[in-house]
């Protein structure tokens, strides 16, 4: 039985709001996990063990937060991602708006790409797509 968007919206939200103590109007499908939410490294491990859960799905490592292609010299020079390392992140994160991003990819800035509403994308994906 699928779910809808918006059903999967809801059960993002509720992880959310138990992964990272926030308010549930604070989760707002433009809301920044790190920057508007306040995830740290440690609670991105929460919110994936969060969304297995709730989704009885299976998130392989790198797979929702690709931060592998963070310590990658042929994708990371001077603290920017390379023209091959963008291409990298949109094809791991095809459901990640890079617009914005691909302007000025300075990789501590790599946190503001995980909105609600990518992640919600992620999990509609995952759930659409050909098991794990």
């Amino acid at each position: 039985m699928a779910l809808s968007r918006d059903e999967i919206t809801e059960k993002v939200r509720e992880a959310m709001v138990d992964a990272l103590g926030v308010d549930e109007d604070e989760v707002t499908p433009e809301a920044r996990i790190g920057g508007d939410l306040g995830a740290e490294s440690i609670d991105f491990l929460d919110i994936v063990f969060r969304l297995e859960k709730a989704f009885n799905i299976k998130i392989p490592r790198g797979d929702l937060f690709p931060d592998n292609i963070l310590t990658s010299d042929e994708y990371v020079q001077d603290g920017k991602l390379t023209a091959k390392g963008i291409e990298e992140l949109k094809a791991r994160m095809p459901y990640a708006d890079l617009q914005e991003f691909e302007k000025n990819p300075t990789v501590q800035d790599i946190v503001d790409l995980f909105t609600v509403d990518m992640i919600v994308g992620y999990v509609e994906a995952k759930l659409g797509g050909e098991g794990d």
